[in-house]
């Protein structure tokens, strides 16, 4: 019985210190880990403080630079005079440029489409500079002829409004570059009917952007191989000067996991060093992953098996995961041990993709698996404003942690 207790009271601790990290990255402080107002390498420095708390023997920071675009100026829209809000009713495309003015609204006839007539249309003095709005998978259905409208010179329209079903998402994967012209997107409820918007927004291309990950050492008894742990703490940041995106499941979930597996770590001396690896950049298409895969501290073919941890701030019963060929030589191991314990009701295994940060590593040979619990209650607030404390889940956790700890006691 005293057994049981002392082992409650140590997932007690864990649980507190994993919310207390997820509840810090989330804060107003970080800005959303962004990559402008200082968030995300503020963040760093906040877990660089961690690891040092934990007991690891070793943080250093790894720099790396990205050119990104950022929204941290004015960011406001009107449709028929009606004020929208940022974020809730519109978000714009991580690559658009800033937009400025008062435009016509096109609204494209989706149900008898014909390119030549949109073209058409836009030449008539009543859509000049008009912005195009359609939904976006029937945009992305028919990209070749939307392209056009996304291009300097191409066509008189100003630009494209997008929509997309409430919540209202924000990316910043391909904001490594600036288009010609605006894209915004926009509620179907917030558009319908609307005949002219006017829009303000305030964009800031950061070309060589300073950046960093942060790697955390335990050491173990043997040298010759180390595990590795994974999750970006990077989000979203701004939009506009008063929202920002608090990120608590995407991704303070996964980095406040590995920070309690580092702390558990140091005090159970494990058989091979290990390795826990915070990464920027994830969410501006895997930079920081990418520049360790490329710039290892630790040679990757010594990598016994690396655990990308990402989103698992839910509560689905069912654990996705994506394994790198090298992996499944490990992966019967995991569906063992769940199998055994019923940490979840199942493991749903999906294709492998360049989604989340094993990813460099899986291309590489890497023997890895990525663990995110997808489709639970916070799940739908994904690259939305309401990603934060307040809607923050805390079911997966504990599985997750029991399940990696059992699989490295037993591999």
């Amino acid at each position: 019985m005293l057994l049981l207790a002392l082992t409650l009271q140590i997932h007690a601790q864990d649980l507190a210190h994993y919310k207390h990290v997820v509840k810090t990255l989330s804060s107003a402080k970080y800005q959303g880990r962004g990559y402008a107002k200082g968030g995300a390498n503020k963040a760093g420095k906040f877990l660089q403080k961690e690891y040092l708390k934990a007991g690891v023997d070793e943080v250093t920071l790894q720099p790396f630079t990205i050119d990104i675009n950022t929204f941290c100026g004015k960011m406001e829209m009107r449709a028929d005079g009606r004020k929208l809000q940022a974020g809730v009713d519109f978000s714009m495309r991580e690559y658009s440029p800033g937009v400025h003015g008062e435009f016509p609204v096109y609204h494209v006839d989706t149900l008898n489409f014909d390119a030549d007539r949109m073209y058409a249309d836009l030449q008539k003095p009543e859509y000049a500079n008009a912005l195009v709005c359609c939904d976006f998978w029937f945009s992305y259905k028919h990209k070749k002829d939307f392209a056009r409208l996304q291009k300097a010179g191409d066509c008189s329209n100003a630009g494209l409004l997008q929509t997309w079903a409430s919540p209202i998402k924000f990316f910043k994967a391909y904001g490594e570059k600036v288009v010609d012209k605006p894209i915004i997107w926009v509620t179907p409820e917030a558009i319908q009917g609307v005949k002219r918007v006017r829009v303000d927004v305030d964009n800031q291309f950061l070309k060589g952007y300073e950046l960093f990950n942060v790697i955390a050492k335990v050491s173990g008894e043997r040298h010759d191989s180390c595990y590795v742990f994974t999750a970006h703490y990077d989000h979203m940041g701004n939009l506009g000067k008063k929202i920002f995106y608090a990120g608590a499941n995407d991704n303070a979930s996964g980095t406040a996991a590995i920070v309690t597996l580092a702390a558990y770590y140091a005090k159970h001396c494990p058989p091979y060093d290990m390795y826990f690896l915070s990464f920027s950049g994830e969410d501006a298409n895997l930079r920081g992953s990418e520049f360790f895969a490329e710039h290892p501290v630790v040679p990757l073919e010594q990598i016994k098996y690396l655990f990308n941890i990402d989103m698992i701030g839910d509560n689905n019963p069912v654990q996705y995961c994506e394994v790198s060929d090298e992996g499944m030589r490990g992966y019967k191991l995991f569906e063992q041990i769940n199998g055994e314990k019923r940490y979840f009701k199942a493991l749903n295994r999906g294709d492998l993709a360049a989604n989340s940060d094993h990813y460099p590593f899986a291309t590489r040979h890497v023997p890895c698996i990525f663990l995110e619990n997808e489709e639970g209650d916070a799940f739908k607030y994904y690259h939305t404003i309401y990603d934060d404390w307040q809607h923050a889940v805390f079911d997966s956790y504990e599985p997750v942690f029991r399940l990696v700890t059992d699989f490295v006691e037993r591999y």
